[in-house]
């Protein structure tokens, strides 16, 4: 790479050097001419240029990415609808051959190994990823079309600086040791910011230093020191989503116990074999078990709706001012539900009544679908509730022992969707999801659905659901983790987790108010993390831009989304712009494009990754930024 002069002149200042900064320089060498003169950029992160925080180089190999390797790439082909020309690069599972291929990475001499073992349906580990995304942006900057310096530092301030004589007006990006970086273009690309302290943190790291005691607080797992954790004592965890699979992860290589598989068992269940390093995992969440495991091979067939159908999704077209939780809710409770019985009366007829489906398709309301399947459900093994995805005992107390036994069926139904992803009825519940969420997503997109039950039912409950069910770890990281559920390592202390701490004692103390468990503990890990809520972010330039007035948070209604605003995509090339920062009063700053996560009530799905063939607007978005970028510098 050839660097450009330090300290600019620049064409651009971008903020954040993860995928979204990678596709902009990529977007703009699609873009830029032969002739022309080369752009010159300046990127920023905090962590790694390249890679970002998410997919840096220095994590343990134990953090994996939540989709698989055949639906991961950085380059855009034709299912995404963008101006700028395509141009062709290498998927991250034809990157990897590539790798196999020469025998050896530049960088890195783990990457090759990863990439020796990466199949097209395993979940890569997040430093191979980001070493996939560091090469793409190798790649695009091999040339000298694109020069770029690479800053490792965290930009807490825009300045925007009037034209003086000869001199363009510009924008300065300030950083925290005093560097000023000038562009006609600011671009910012910060990624999953995270969220400031609230004051139950606050108050648990003060616990911590005036007890002795041990406190990780929320983040990101590469960013907090979990290592070393007391044998044999109790630790508290909380938060049971994909951030306790990564540590559970990092744990077992550090603990150095074993498992080996249960002969004879045909849903691959493992034993874990302990080394005596362990400590007693005791862990909790608002619902009380972890997310639901991805299958070990995706079904080939799409889940085939009954009642959520196309049809139905199009009858919202030209609506507005709908109320999620009146007129959604009770056909995806409703199709949820079948998903489940269809799915049992296929692998045990005997446990359903024979007048399930009637009942169900007269059922209107979600207390409608609950009662069926409270009535229509005849075994209890099999007993199930649209309502216990959020709360699995309906929000009733229950003794140690019933909680053990749920969670033993908990485990059993882990086990088997795992295995049968087409006929096991948690499966089938899992794919419903799967393909109710983008739809219901793109009524919320269109506007359908009024603000307040757009923030609140869709971005609130109905988003949490999906993550849960659909969202969840691969399927040999789940087994592991149900064998240390078995083998008493790991203790599901049981839902609504509350954690304090006992003064006297000089200890946290977990407690569930459902199951009555209660752990006192010297060390708290919290494995959950608020992750783009621009309001409370901990973010310092976004702060900044929101305490003056020089950005809003969305409003839909006049409801508050948790992002910030920016103008929609301008997707016709005589438009320069688009994605531009909006101030208090509703100015635009064509100077300033906000790509992704902070700005997702106007930029939805650009917080996910690019998968080949499928429209990403991750992509879509960089290739605005490269428009704007060229046509002011």
């Amino acid at each position: 790479m050839t660097p450009a002069a330090p300290g600019g002149p620049y064409d651009a200042v971008i903020v954040g050097g993860g995928p979204r900064a990678i596709a902009t320089a990529l977007r703009l060498r699609a873009r830029l001419a032969d002739s022309a003169a080369p752009v010159r950029l300046a990127i920023v992160d905090a962590v790694e240029v390249g890679t970002g925080a998410t997919w840096r180089a220095d994590q343990p190999a134990a953090y994996l990415n939540n989709t698989r390797a055949a639906t991961s790439t950085i380059h855009p082909d034709g299912s995404t609808r963008m101006t700028g020309p395509l141009e062709p690069g290498p998927t991250l599972t034809e990157w990897a051959a590539a790798i196999v291929r020469r025998g050896g990475h530049h960088r890195h001499e783990w990457v090759l190994a990863e990439a020796r073992r990466l199949r097209p349906e395993d979940f890569p580990s997040r430093r191979l990823q980001g070493a996939y995304f560091r090469d793409q942006f190798d790649a695009a900057v091999a040339d000298g079309r694109i020069l770029v310096d690479e800053i490792v530092g965290v930009a807490v301030d825009l300045h925007r600086v009037a034209a003086s004589g000869a001199a363009p007006a510009r924008t300065e990006v300030e950083l925290a040791d005093g560097r000023r970086l000038a562009a006609p273009t600011a671009v910012l690309a910060q990624g999953m910011v995270q969220e400031r302290a609230v004051d139950e943190v606050a108050e648990l790291e003060r616990a911590a230093t005036e007890h002795g005691l041990r406190y990780v607080p929320p983040g990101m797992p590469a960013e907090r020191d979990t290592a070393r954790l007391p044998a044999g004592e109790p630790v508290l965890v909380r938060g049971l989503g994909a951030n306790f699979f990564d540590l559970v992860g990092e744990w077992l290589d550090e603990w150095g116990g074993r498992f080996e598989p249960v002969e004879g068992d045909r849903r691959l269940r493992l034993r874990y074999r302990p080394s005596g390093r362990e400590p007693r995992i005791v862990a909790g969440s608002g619902r009380g078990v972890p997310y639901c495991a991805k299958p070990d091979v995706e079904p080939t067939a799409p889940y085939a709706p009954r009642y959520a159908t196309r049809e139905w999704f199009a009858g919202f077209a030209g609506r507005s001012g709908v109320r999620f939780d009146d007129e959604i809710r009770p056909v995806v409770d409703r199709e949820l539900a079948h998903a489940w019985c269809a799915a049992l009366a296929e692998r045990a007829p005997h446990a359903l009544a024979d007048d399930w489906r009637d009942a169900l398709d007269a059922a209107s309301t979600p207390a409608a679908v609950e009662e069926v399947l409270a009535t229509r459900i005849l075994d209890d093994r099999w007993s199930w509730r649209v309502g216990r995805i959020r709360r699995p005992t309906d929000g009733a107390p229950v003794d140690a022992e019933e909680w053990e036994r749920r969670v033993a069926r908990w485990i059993d139904h882990e086990l088997g969707a795992m295995r049968e992803p087409v006929t096991h009825p948690r499966a089938a519940v899992s794919r419903a999801m799967g393909l109710l969420r983008p739809q219901v997503r793109a009524l919320g997109n269109a506007r359908v659905l009024d603000g307040e039950s757009h923030v609140g039912e869709l971005d609130g409950a109905f988003s949490g659901d999906g993550l849960f069910l659909a969202s969840g770890p691969p399927a040999d990281r789940a087994r592991r983790l149900l064998a240390l559920v078995e083998a008493g390592v790991v203790e599901l202390i049981g839902p609504e987790l509350d954690v304090s701490v006992d003064a006297a004692a000089g200890r946290f103390v977990g407690r569930s108010p459902i199951t009555g468990r209660e752990v006192a503990a010297r060390v708290l890990v919290e494995a959950r993390m608020s992750r783009g809520r621009v309001p409370d972010t901990a973010d310092p330039l976004l702060r900044a831009l929101l305490a003056d007035g020089r950005a809003r948070i969305h409003r839909i209604d006049g409801v508050a989304t948790t992002s910030i605003e920016a103008t929609g995509a301008e997707l016709d090339e005589s438009v320069p712009g688009g994605h531009h920062l909006v101030a208090a009063d509703g100015a635009v700053d064509e100077s300033v494009v906000v790509l992704g996560i902070p700005a997702l009530s106007t930029q939805p799905g650009s917080a996910n990754g690019a998968n080949p063939g499928i429209p990403s607007p991750l992509l879509a978005g960089a290739d605005i930024a490269a428009k704007a970028i060229l046509a002011r510098r």
